[in-house]
């Protein structure tokens, strides 16, 4: 049983799906404390050939909430958001495929912001057909004052995890030998590059997924997702 764990993102890039559909169980957090400059409402898009960031704008809040105690500003134009996505991606070559289903994630009327982004990843999974169980971390049985190491542990041990699969970034945040004690394997997922073409310019990557669905086919995107990477 392969398992992997992570933060929701607005709108990820594609090596997050990647590790979505490279498990059976994908666990998302929910009770963990929100960080500023992650990308938990941040995502960057493809604007006049440059990148540019978008955001979810957040209610002023104590620094110290965890990611479902946060909720979106009152004050969140969600025209305003769509306008930009439809204007630098309106010449894009699946722009009528895909706006439709990221018009439908920006419209969700709901105002806590895990299950915003918990509805947008779960919808864009939908599109892309990765059939992944996903769960959410607080709904699972475990000491959840556990933190880091030992709550991914815990976690994997409730859900009966074989095997833990983790970003590629996370090798130093890990300990092969301790996951191997306690009877799980650990593997990172490397994903290779993925170059396609955008407006003609030079390549910009690794954007949100929304810049991958404008200039790719599905089929491409599948693809990809379920073959483009390694795992170590």
């Amino acid at each position: 049983m392969r398992v992997a764990i992570m933060q929701p993102y607005f709108f990820p890039y594609i090596g997050y799906f990647q590790l979505i559909a490279a498990v059976d169980i994908f666990i998302v957090y929910d009770n963990i404390k929100y960080t500023k400059k992650g990308w938990i409402n941040r995502n960057r898009l493809l604007q006049n050939d440059q990148d540019v960031t978008i955001s979810l704008p957040l209610k002023s809040d104590s620094d110290y909430l965890d990611i479902r105690d946060r909720v979106l500003a009152s004050d969140f134009k969600r025209e305003k958001l769509l306008n930009q996505i439809k204007e630098a991606y309106r010449r894009a070559p699946y722009f009528s495929e895909t706006f439709p289903l990221v018009e439908g994630m920006v419209r969700h009327e709901e105002a806590n912001l895990f299950l915003f982004l918990h509805h947008a990843i779960t919808k864009a999974c939908e599109h892309l057909g990765i059939k992944t169980d996903i769960r959410v971390s607080s709904d699972i049985a475990i000491d959840h004052d556990l933190k880091n190491q030992d709550k991914v542990l815990a976690l994997c041990a409730a859900v009966g995890a074989s095997t833990y699969v983790n970003a590629i970034g996370g090798t130093q945040l890990y300990s092969r030998e301790t996951f191997r004690k306690k009877g799980v394997e650990l593997k990172f997922i490397q994903s290779r590059p993925f170059e396609y073409a955008q407006f003609g310019n030079a390549f910009v990557p690794w954007l949100s997924i929304i810049d991958v669905m404008m200039f790719n086919s599905t089929e491409e995107i599948v693809a990809c997702i379920t073959g483009n990477f390694d795992l170590i």
